[in-house]
């Protein structure tokens, strides 16, 4: 593969504001990687080559001028989760339903990439409407794990993960609900980050459940995800969420991290996180980190958060309440799919014909759940009861944020499953999300990195580190330190073990 598409983000940019190449040349030999393997992996829906080619033209341009980069991160091509609209180019949300649809307005994640001079490259594949845990839920077919083509790529954000291991972009934007960024950026080898709630703007986001969605960096190192958190992140007037109050500082944050220095830092390792379930080659990864944060010079205690083992079902209550009402949207009246529009069928029929021929198993599942727990005489029991947990949750880690700076678990119990393994174990697929569901319910920030490979198989196993809601700042110190003991302990990074066209280990 080209040296070029092997480069950090962070040095792609440093390389094209100094002119020692140019924005289009990056942004030509990530369009010539996509062409060479995502055959293989199949991590984009949509490919916008001449926008690529126009953004990036337009960043040289500017440096010929002499003006300034327009962000740190000017020039630098990234693939974008094809669940945030796009003004021009499509958005499916990897969904029948909006097949062929074209937004007429940018999300504000969208604009500010623009505005900051980032190549966005295309849209990427994902569980429809972000229902699920490995990407298989898309209308479009799978994302193939570039580790090992057999297996999944994490989800639902698979596309966006798998873009970045196989080198087709150096960044990508995924959004996470219940882990869709740190799952997958667990089993793919790379960094994923969900700011705190109402960090980035959800504004042009199309929503799953309004309460947990948001979006974050993908990259493929710490340094590379704090640049590209400060570009989306921020106070957005259009979304009533969004919280006025200044970005936290996590750019400096990596950098400090990166001098390997966690000394004064405490942190809680979640005693509800292990055991049963949990591969043996996880967990033996996982303590392995541990005791290289101990040796960095954090101070490493055991922290009991008992309300964490119920957050997989009020999320699983949660959520499809939400989706249950954000999805009545698509009744084919006003834009997407329409079916038996042949003036025979009354408006109701139309409706229900579409959404049945429009939504996926796991989409229909969600909805089913969710209007149930909604329903007369259900909702005090279901949705009430689950909203009391989720303040029992928040509880726990404030309780735990009292004690340490941060908290760490593994990211996800198993390291990427095979395609196919778990599509008809819905339980089974939803205890992916085991230990990232909790940051989701409390709105607090949370980081996968990269902890190496599992000894029992060869595959990518990821460290979850867990801060309070707007001190995103201390997941990047502590992630970016123990990313430079891993690499240095290991001889070099771990991504670029990847093979070359991503295949098996």
């Amino acid at each position: 593969m080209t040296e070029l598409i092997k480069l950090t983000a962070a040095e792609l940019a440093g390389k094209i504001h100094a002119r020692e190449v140019s924005a289009v040349e990056v942004a030509q030999a990530h369009l010539d990687r996509i062409a060479e393997v995502d055959d293989h992996i199949h991590a984009f829906l949509h490919v916008d080559t001449e926008g690529a080619l126009a953004a990036a033209k337009k960043v040289d341009e500017g440096l010929a001028e002499g003006n300034a980069p327009a962000s740190p991160l000017a020039g630098v091509p990234l693939a974008l989760k094809d669940v945030l609209t796009t003004e021009g180019v499509p958005t499916t949300c990897g969904s029948k339903t909006l097949e062929g649809w074209i937004p007429p307005y940018d999300a504000t994640v969208t604009r500010k990439l623009r505005e900051a001079g980032v190549v966005i490259l295309g849209k990427t594949n994902m569980d429809e409407f972000a229902m699920g845990s490995s990407t298989e839920n898309s209308a479009y077919g799978p994302t193939h794990n570039p580790w090992d083509h057999a297996r999944i790529p994490g989800g639902s954000g698979g596309g966006s993960s798998a873009s970045i291991a196989a080198f087709e972009a150096a960044l990508a934007i995924g959004t996470d609900t219940g882990g869709s960024i740190r799952q997958p950026g667990s089993v793919t080898g790379t960094v994923g980050v969900k700011p705190t709630y109402g960090g980035v703007s959800r504004y042009g986001l199309v929503a799953f459940s309004s309460s947990l969605d948001q979006a974050g960096p993908c990259a493929r190192t710490v340094l590379d995800a704090a640049l590209l958190h400060e570009v989306i992140a921020g106070y957005d007037p259009r979304d009533s969420t969004s919280i006025d109050a200044p970005v936290p500082p996590v750019v400096a944050a990596a950098r400090q991290g990166a001098n390997g220095d966690l000394k004064g830092v405490k942190v809680g390792v979640v005693k509800e996180f292990g055991g049963d379930g949990y591969q043996p080659g996880v967990e033996r990864s996982f303590q392995a980190a541990v005791e290289q944060l101990r040796a960095l010079g954090a101070e490493v205690v055991e922290v009991s958060c008992p309300n964490f083992v119920y957050a997989l079902p009020a999320y699983y209550l949660i959520a499809p309440s939400e989706c249950s009402s954000n999805l009545a949207r698509f009744d084919a009246m006003r834009y997407g799919l329409r079916v038996a529009d042949d003036g025979t069928h009354s408006a109701e029929e139309v409706m229900s014909l579409t959404r049945e021929k429009g939504f996926g198993a796991e989409v229909k599942r969600r909805i089913m759940l969710g209007t149930y727990a909604l329903s007369s005489g259900y909702y005090d029991a279901y949705y009430g009861s689950a909203q009391k947990v989720r303040t029992l949750i928040t509880r726990d880690f404030d309780a735990a944020f009292e004690k340490v700076d941060v908290l760490v678990s593994p990211t996800t119990p198993t390291t990427a499953f095979k395609i196919g393994e778990r599509v008809d174990d819905p339980m089974a697929m939803y205890l992916a999300d085991l230990c990232t569901i909790p940051s989701n319910l409390a709105g607090n920030a949370a980081m996968s990195v990269p902890s190496g490979l599992s000894d029992e198989d060869g595959l990518p196993v990821g460290l979850q580190i867990m801060a309070p809601a707007l001190a995103d700042d201390r997941l990047y110190r502590v992630g970016a330190a123990y990313e430079a003991a891993r690499d240095a302990a290991a001889g070099g990074a771990l991504i670029h073990k990847v093979p070359e066209l991503g295949g098996t280990k």
